[in-house]
């Protein structure tokens, strides 16, 4: 399989960046995408020029780390999936593939593909914990969790923190990760002890950030791998409505 990479290739965040063309045969239709990075990574080193740098850990589609654009989508041609569960097949023998990283003022190109998505790790500081006296594990039923509550902790928490999200949505809204990482807490009777403090702090800080506001179009529910629906989000403004009258 031949297939056109063009890749944006940027040494810095505050380098000028462009797109570099490499033309590859020999691939297996049944690699991952990174898996061909890696095939043309190897390439690159034969020939003397830098590898193309680009995030990734698990490769099981969990780890949130390899996001990516692939011809200008989120994480590649499928809904609803991470860019390393993209498998060659996916194009055509011949195709031109664009890779470039997200595009969001909140995240900063470190190298090529690589962003800085620090600014989420400072939205959780605020707030994505719940806070326990130190000492003995109590009894794991003393608190009981109807299946309801806990189904929908569980779909809020399956958010790995990838930035599709941020990177598809027109504004690089960050609300529908902000939302998932309250919301989850707040399902818990654990959680909701500090329900209100935890969202003013984490919605302020997200606010801090450079992201834009949520207009509800709902990109980022079509491009999150783990489908956390843009409920979530009215969730969240609803808490939020409702810390700013106790507050007040």
């Amino acid at each position: 399989m031949k297939v056109n990479f063009k890749i944006w290739r940027q040494d810095n965040t505050k380098s000028k960046g462009e797109f570099k063309d490499y033309q590859v045969d020999g691939i297996n239709e049944d690699m991952s995408l990174l898996e061909a990075i890696d095939y043309l990574n190897e390439k690159i080193v034969l020939e003397g020029d830098k590898v193309v740098a680009v995030d990734y850990d698990c490769r099981e589609g969990i780890c949130g780390q390899c996001g990516i654009f692939v011809n200008g989508r989120a994480h590649g041609p499928h809904d609803n999936v991470t860019t390393c569960q993209v498998h060659m097949r996916s194009f055509e023998d011949g195709q031109t593939v664009v890779l470039e990283p997200w595009r969001a003022k909140a995240f900063p190109i470190v190298k090529d593909l690589v962003v800085d998505r620090s600014a989420f790790d400072r939205i959780i500081r605020k707030g994505g914990f719940i806070n326990a006296g130190t000492g003995s594990a109590p009894e794991a039923n003393s608190i009981l969790v109807g299946k309801k509550e806990a189904d929908m902790a569980m779909d809020a928490a399956a958010c790995i923190g990838c930035g599709a999200c941020v990177a598809t949505c027109k504004n690089s809204s960050a609300s529908l990760f902000t939302a998932a990482k309250i919301n989850h807490l707040d399902h818990l009777p654990q959680g909701r002890i500090e329900s209100r403090e935890r969202t003013l702090s984490m919605v302020g800080q997200m606010e801090l950030e450079d992201f834009g506001a949520c207009s509800f179009t709902g990109g980022c529910e079509v491009e999150c791998p783990q489908s956390i629906s843009i409920s979530e989000i009215a969730r969240m403004n609803n808490l939020f409505m409702k810390a700013i009258i106790k507050k007040a």
